[in-house]
């Protein structure tokens, strides 16, 4: 069957023949707002052209940095393709790098994205996703 659920006995896997693993957890998935914010930084970035190829709804990854050495709750900021376009404002990380460290994931969305002469804001909100 194209889709069937096969669960083995001696080993803790499940192998669903002919549907994703994301497909089968969707109706569990929910997103949970938390923030709005912007993303710092972006006038930083190597790249600049990256923020070109940004449009509102777009979906961003959040990552951990702790190593980062201006602020140890350092939250990057990602686009699709796991390129990095900021971070997570220094004066608001602080609950979501709990979580994250907590191993809560959390992602993002472009809510509005605004060019005031050569810079670029790009605001975003921050969800929780929880199965």
């Amino acid at each position: 069957m194209a889709d069937e659920l096969i669960i083995g006995t001696t080993n803790p896997v499940a192998l669903v023949s002919g549907t994703s693993l994301e497909t089968l957890l969707k109706p569990l998935k929910q997103e949970i707002l938390l923030y709005d914010t912007y993303v710092a930084g972006t006038g930083y970035i190597n790249d600049k052209t990256i923020l070109d190829e940004l449009k509102v709804g777009d979906g961003l990854w959040l990552q951990r940095e702790p190593g980062n050495r201006f602020d140890e709750r350092a939250i990057l900021v990602l686009d699709d393709k796991k390129r990095k376009i900021g971070y997570i404002p220094e004066n608001v990380n602080t609950v979501f790098s709990n979580l994250m460290d907590a191993g809560k994931y959390l992602t993002a969305k472009i809510n509005h994205m605004e060019t005031k002469g050569s810079f670029r804001q790009i605001n975003i909100s921050i969800f929780l996703v929880d199965f």
